[in-house]
């Protein structure tokens, strides 16, 4: 059998396609699978590291804020989704993949229109509780469409009944053990704080957090892990400033990027983050307390949407950005923090709504479509 994933653009989409294919190729070890990405972006780095095929196509978004400059660019889009158009198509017709599924981002819109024009058997899967403009519209056209929540089902029209597979998660969160991981990592008895805001890091979390440790950590009361990202290098010099020698502080640990966050999200008691479909879904699978700070930096707006599916099923709270001060985080650290049977409902809530059997799911679907 031949799979085609089309996906890029950022991990939130890359990844899930990523599981899936290596899901596949667990059940099928002679099946031909072929990605189509761009080659500026992670999906040319990331897929030729899980070892699968991998072919380019240029695809550019559409800017949304009006600028001479964007207009111009807007203008290249347009040549360069006629071009992108073409590109597919030609490695369809080679590749003619039994069926082609496309997980987000800018290079899905013309590999799975051009999929449908061509007659393949076409599926999406869609992250985010709001979708993006690509899936909208090709819902309407494709022969499956596969949602991380519900929640996301309204905005579909699509050709058949969107089906809920949820988003893949890894099998080392799914089956981690608190206990373990806490002892693992040399964490006692204390509530552990785990505090991101991805891989670059995020100023206003990095600023909020910073306030939160220098307010909280003289008593001794927490524990703190805190992935400050690529540009938030300058937090171990702001939290020395506060009077915070993280050297000397054993329950302080604050590091760039979080390489083992199969122990660190277990371990914790607490989780500080965006609003991610990829993150939320990790605190779903381990059943963790949450207080999700959504970018406002993002298409759609999708990770407030996101948030909110978790907040309506009281399985987190919500900050939004433009209410983000280290005085309001700390206060929410402390209410969570004194009250065990609310920490307690969180964590099971968010449990009760985590699907961990997504690969199965979504392999489902796309064997349903080649019967």
């Amino acid at each position: 059998m031949k799979y085609l994933f089309a996906t890029g653009g950022t991990g939130g989409h890359i990844n899930p396609a990523l599981a899936v294919a290596g899901y596949i190729r667990e059940k099928q070890p002679d099946a031909e699978i072929l990605f189509i990405g761009t080659k500026e972006k992670m999906e040319a780095r990331l897929v030729p590291q899980a070892g699968f095929d991998f072919k380019t196509i240029t695809i550019s978004g559409f800017q949304r804020k009006l600028s001479v400059q964007n207009i111009k660019r807007n203008i290249e889009t347009v040549f360069k989704i006629f071009k992108a158009s073409s590109q597919a198509k030609k490695i369809l017709l080679e590749f003619k993949p039994d069926v082609v599924i496309g997980f987000g981002g800018y290079v899905s819109g013309p590999v799975l229109r051009e999929a449908v024009k061509l007659g393949f058997k076409t599926a999406i899967h869609e992250q985010n509780a709001f979708p993006g403009k690509t899936n909208k519209v090709l819902a309407k056209d494709v022969d499956a469409v596969m949602l991380t929540t519900k929640a996301a089902e309204k905005y579909f029209n699509s050709k058949n009944p969107c089906i809920l597979t949820g988003l893949p998660v890894r099998s080392e969160i799914i089956n981690s053990d608190k206990d373990i991981a806490r002892a693992e990592l040399k964490v006692d008895d204390r509530p552990l704080i785990l505090s991101m805001g991805g891989s670059l890091g995020a100023k206003a979390i990095n600023e909020a957090v910073v306030e939160l440790i220098s307010k909280t950590h003289s008593s001794g009361e927490y524990q703190y892990i805190h992935a400050m990202g690529q540009y938030g290098l300058w937090v171990p010099e702001k939290l020395k400033e506060k009077g915070v020698d993280i050297e000397k502080e054993k329950n302080i640990r604050i590091v760039e990027y979080i390489n083992n966050m199969d122990k660190c999200l277990p371990a914790a008691d607490l989780v500080i983050c965006r609003a991610g479909a990829s993150s939320i879904s990790e605190i779903q699978a381990s059943g963790k307390a949450a207080i999700l700070i959504p970018s406002p930096n993002v298409a759609e707006n999708h990770q407030y949407h996101n948030a909110m599916a978790l907040v309506n099923e009281n399985a987190a709270l919500l900050i939004e950005e433009k209410d983000l001060t280290g005085e309001k985080l700390t206060q929410t650290v402390n209410e969570i923090l004194s009250d065990k049977e609310k920490l307690k409902a969180l964590g099971d809530n968010a449990k009760k709504t985590s699907i961990i059997d997504s690969n199965e799911r979504i392999y489902n679907v796309i064997m349903g479509l080649l019967n």
